[in-house]
């Protein structure tokens, strides 16, 4: 009898917000003879974003490979161990994910300090990430999108399968896409001084409430307030909005992300 068996690897880099939630629904699953097992290697690596204008100088001097296309990425090596240059980012700039084993973190981080000292680089962490992503218009999972927020409320129906005749959801997703959603993820730009931040109501004219805030912070490209929130269906581009900012209600303007010209190629 011959027996012919076929190993496919595939390596998936879920963000820490939905490492649960991926394991929750991506479980194990045998069909026929075949088996597909899931591991968590979550902690086993470890994840550096190099992002900005210089991110391909600063890979060059590192002897990484720079030279690929948006959501490519490439094979590597550091410090005698496999690295994975990914073109990808969170921020709107040009930019890589470096994704090694966790024993070399230290030694990675060093590296592009050393590397990206003549490039002006600086250190980051998760607030300057979220400014940047949330000028882009990147929705954040377990905010602005989130299991109780479909695809077509969130405007990400561009990554649904529909020319696929089943998936998980379909029934639920086609109904919503074919009746229309009762809220949608718009942005909001502030007109004064207001700083939106996660979680404030959403007013119309009228002082009623017409959704929530999912994201808000100080954009300090623009100089102003910016937002991400849920609102009913009927709020318009262009339309004046409220929130409740602190006891006071800040004037919005409904606006479409991104809030800046992106830069990732």
């Amino acid at each position: 009898m011959d027996l012919h068996v076929a190993i496919a690897v595939f390596f998936f880099k879920p963000t820490g917000q939905i490492i649960g939630v991926f394991f929750l629904h991506v479980f194990p699953i045998i069909d026929g003879d075949q088996l597909v097992v899931f591991a968590n290697d979550h902690e086993a690596f470890v994840v550096l974003a190099v992002q900005g204008p210089c991110s391909p100088q600063v890979l060059d001097a590192m002897g990484l490979p720079s030279d690929m296309e948006y959501m490519a990425f490439a094979k590597a090596l550091f410090a005698g161990l496999p690295l994975t240059v990914c073109r990808t980012g969170y921020t709107g700039e040009v930019g890589y994910e470096l994704v090694a084993p966790d024993a070399v973190a230290g030694e990675l981080w060093r590296a592009i300090m050393d590397a990206g000292q003549p490039y002006g680089v600086r250190p980051c962490g998760l607030g300057a990430r979220d400014t940047l992503r949330t000028e882009m218009g990147y929705p954040l999972h377990g905010q602005d999108i989130s299991p109780t927020v479909n695809p077509v409320e969130a405007g990400l129906t561009w990554a649904v399968g529909w020319k696929k005749d089943v998936f998980d959801g379909c029934d639920a997703v086609r109904a919503v896409k074919e009746a229309g959603p009762a809220r949608r993820l718009r942005g909001l730009k502030a007109s004064g001084r207001g700083i939106p931040r996660h979680g404030m109501t959403v007013v119309g004219s009228d002082g009623s409430a017409i959704g929530e805030v999912t994201s808000g912070t100080f954009s300090p490209t623009l100089r102003t307030g910016i937002a991400l929130a849920l609102v009913t269906a009927d709020v318009s581009l262009g339309e004046s909005v409220g929130v409740q900012v602190r006891g006071r209600v800040e004037p919005f303007e409904v606006v479409k992300p991104p809030f800046v010209t992106p830069s990732v190629r």
